[in-house]
């Protein structure tokens, strides 16, 4: 039997009806809903509580999706008074909504929540998604914290957001919440995928650039203060004593130009971001250079950056130039925010060096994040829908320390730590750690490689290895390589060293491998990294 998709389509009744800052939160709120094409204007109507009403017309374009054209309108409550709640409808002349309300922000405010989510798109039937967990999730969330002023999400808040059907069912998720507190999405890349045939399977997969059905929906939605070309799905805004930026996935060089001068330009005593991936990551295959080191200029200069992607939980040591500390002004704070819609992580995870708490949030279960500020401190408290808490930490500027306390690791006893994505190979490197020798960093690359899952060969006086589509044979004394792309000069000769394993310059064979490098000289490990995301096993004759 064919099945008939749930298309949720607009009718001239007002939906989608969303709260967001795209302005002074003191004094203005804007309001955004969707309606058919048959109703060509729409206005706001907003007032004190047996107030004068006001009148704000809304402008409205028209959205074309994959399978109908809607039209969206958005209108700017504005001259508002601070801490001051307003009742508000929208809609056109003959079809209004029923009456919601929100508060403003009060002045020189400093004490504050707000609630962080991430990955709550919904994957199980792209016919007829089924958001409604989500929506009793957060209901239950903000009668927890009915003081909450906004959520802030970290993207993926559908699962293929170049179809409408996606949109529809996350808004009609949404009902009863958004339409009271401001929703602050991040675009993450299931915002921007969409599929070449969609139904009744998905066909040739592809992704936005830029993110067009977000861009298109929300265009009036936020700040329009995002880099030329590459507006909405990169914004920021401020609320209290903070500054929030909000990354796109797309664009990272152009993106951390116009974030380090946003970021700069704030006199605000907290630095926040949202971007979807992680770049201190728990995934075991997971790479960063979709960000890294592109925009670690403008990421470097935030308190704490939220994330998402992996739909686990992580909150790593404050982190600089691949250094790891202990006190807040340090660096930045990683926070992962896990996911809030039921939706376990779909690879494994395993807690990496640079974490100081970690989840594997496999239980199907649904996480949020409440953030509390109190002036010059903060605390972050990750919660799971069954009451459990998986992490909470307070960052005090005042007194330059996170509690509860944790020491970030520092390697010494002449041994410095080589790690692969993080993870530390164990064993099977714990007697051959890397050494540097008039400059040159030397590693026992065989040793790596069999951690890894490559190919490793030893002969006598000779290693062949393999990794990732690419293969090299060393002889010691040599400096001389053989690749599948030729003899490849290496740096320095190849040695015998700790427990007899032939030794290889370290900028060399990332060379010839496609990986890259960096030494921690505060914490003495050597972190190797590669972008490809797939999980090598030796080929089995």
């Amino acid at each position: 039997m064919e099945r008939i998709p749930n298309y949720r389509f607009a009718t001239e009744k007002p939906d989608h009806i969303m709260l967001s800052i795209s302005d002074n939160p003191e004094t203005t709120m804007t309001v955004t809903w969707r309606s058919s094409t048959d109703v060509e204007a729409g206005y706001i109507e907003y007032y004190e509580k047996n107030g004068e009403k006001f009148r704000k017309d809304a402008i409205v374009k028209p959205f074309k999706s994959d399978v109908n054209t809607s039209h969206i309108f958005w209108a700017k409550a504005e001259n508002l008074k601070p801490g001051t709640k307003y009742y508000y409808t929208c809609g056109s002349e003959n079809e209004r909504s029923e009456e919601y309300f929100f508060t403003t922000q009060e002045e020189n405010l400093t004490k504050f929540s707000f609630i962080a989510i991430s990955d709550h798109q919904k994957d199980d039937d792209h016919y007829d998604p089924d958001y409604s967990a989500l929506n009793k999730f957060l209901k239950d969330t903000l009668k927890k914290h009915p003081e909450a002023r906004f959520i802030l999400t970290a993207g993926d808040n559908t699962n293929c957001g170049q179809h409408e059907i996606q949109w529809n069912a996350m808004f009609e998720g949404m009902k009863g919440i958004i339409e009271y507190l401001p929703y602050m999405m991040c675009c993450g890349n299931h915002d921007n995928r969409g599929f070449a045939q969609y139904f009744p399977e998905e066909v040739d997969r592809y992704y936005a650039e830029p993110a067009e059905f977000f861009n298109t929906q929300l265009e009036y939605s936020y700040p329009k203060n995002g880099p030329d070309g590459w507006q909405t799905e990169n914004y920021s805004f401020d609320y209290g004593n903070a500054h929030f930026v909000v990354f796109g996935v797309n664009e990272p060089e152009l993106v951390n130009e116009w974030a380090a001068k946003e970021i700069d330009s704030s006199d605000k005593t907290w630095k926040f971001g949202s971007y979807h991936f992680p770049i201190y990551y728990s995934g075991p295959n997971l790479a960063n250079d979709d960000a890294y080191p592109m925009m670690r200029e403008c990421m470097e200069k935030l308190d704490v950056l939220f994330s998402g992607h992996e739909h686990n939980f992580s909150r790593s040591y404050p982190i600089r130039n691949e250094e790891i500390f202990d006190r807040p002004s340090q660096g930045t704070v990683h926070y992962e925010l896990g996911n809030a819609h039921a939706n376990p992580p779909g690879t494994k995870t395993c807690d990496k060096v640079w974490h100081c708490s970690f989840y594997p949030q496999e239980e199907k279960v649904s996480m949020y994040a409440l953030i509390e500020i109190d002036g010059d401190k903060i605390s972050l408290t990750a919660n799971l829908d069954d009451g459990r808490i998986v992490d909470e930490c307070i960052i005090d500027k005042s007194k330059d320390e996170i509690r509860p306390y944790r020491v970030a690791p520092i390697f010494g006893n002449g041994r410095t730590r080589m790690l692969y994505k993080g993870v530390d190979p164990g064993l099977c490197a714990s007697a051959t750690p890397p050494v540097r020798i008039d400059g040159v960093w030397f590693i026992p690359l065989a040793v790596l490689i069999g951690f890894i899952g490559g190919e490793v060969r030893r002969e006598c006086s000779k290693v062949f290895t393999s990794l990732y589509g690419k293969s090299a044979e060393f002889a010691e004394g040599s400096n001389v390589a053989l690749t599948d792309n030729g003899e490849i000069q290496l740096d320095a000769a190849v040695f015998r060293g700790s427990e007899n394993q032939l030794y290889m310059p370290i900028d060399s064979v990332c060379k010839i491998f496609g990986m890259k490098w960096a030494y921690a000289e505060r914490n003495n490990f050597l972190t190797i990294e590669h972008v490809d995301e797939s999980s090598p096993v030796p080929y089995q004759p």
